[in-house]
């Protein structure tokens, strides 16, 4: 009995707004099978029933109540499958749509379309337990401090270089949001465009992918695509719910410039 009031414990828990804070749907799709194999151990038990310490009467009723589990397990799986569609068909859209702009940006600056490369799937790789490479952090720093001096030229170069020395390190996207900073300051707004859009398609959810869809916005706008760059700016109020009070200043006053509004 004590191994059943332990499924009954982790089926709860499992349903609970808590268990998502901290198991990705891989976790709860395993941990759900794991269940699925206990019911079914619980269930051969009680067929029996010897051992048990239940009479026949009571090892109907928990069967029955197991019955009622094994159902609600398999809606929960059903769910969770579901749910990985629906992320999957996401990730599928906002990709094609980065490659949509990636290929507009290449089309402005008169470049082969072409040759241009897959583009890299949404959310790109989860770098935040790798370690900073021997000097990383010393070309990073170098590369930041330029930026914050005023020179463009000097950042962009360095920023440049550092992408592609690190291209999946730990700083890449802030570099590549930097990147962008640097060659708006230098009026190369196309260059910029791509940058903010490298930094924002390889971690949406970091915490430079709001400005780096700003960054993009602006950008685009003034390359002429005003309709583009207004779409943006919807989709940085749409997507991010907790802007910080300067950025969402910023996105206001940059609708009413572009005529957004």
């Amino acid at each position: 009995m004590f191994k059943r009031i332990r499924i009954v414990v982790l089926a709860v828990f499992l349903a609970s707004p808590l268990a998502a804070q901290d198991l990705t749907l891989e976790d709860i799709r395993t941990d759900l099978l794991t269940l699925g194999q206990q019911l079914e151990e619980l269930r051969s038990q009680l067929s029996g029933t010897d051992g048990t310490g239940l009479n026949p009467q009571q090892a109907a009723t928990a069967l029955v109540r197991l019955d009622e589990f094994d159902a609600d397990l398999r809606n929960a799986l059903g769910r969770v499958e579901t749910l990985e569609i629906q992320i999957a068909n996401i990730v599928d859209d906002g990709t094609r749509r980065i490659g949509d702009m990636d290929f507009r940006l290449t089309e402005l600056e008169g470049g082969d379309t072409s040759i241009l490369m897959n583009t890299t799937p949404l959310g790109g790789q989860d770098d935040s337990n790798v370690d900073l490479a021997s000097g990383e952090r010393s070309d990073f720093n170098a590369a930041k401090r330029a930026l914050e001096d005023g020179d463009g030229a000097a950042a962009s170069a360095m920023l440049s270089a550092f992408v592609t020395a690190y291209p999946d390190g730990p700083l890449s996207v802030e570099a590549r949001y930097l990147q962008g900073e640097a060659l708006s300051l230098q009026g190369d707004h196309q260059n910029a465009a791509r940058s903010y859009l490298k930094s924002f398609s390889s971690a949406p959810d970091s915490a430079f992918a709001p400005r780096s869809l700003y960054g993009l916005a602006v950008s685009l706008d003034a390359l002429g695509q005003t309709e583009q760059a207004c779409l943006t700016l919807s989709e940085i109020q749409i997507r991010y719910s907790n802007l910080d009070a300067e950025l969402a200043r910023d996105v206001l006053e940059q609708k009413g410039v572009q005529g957004c509004l």
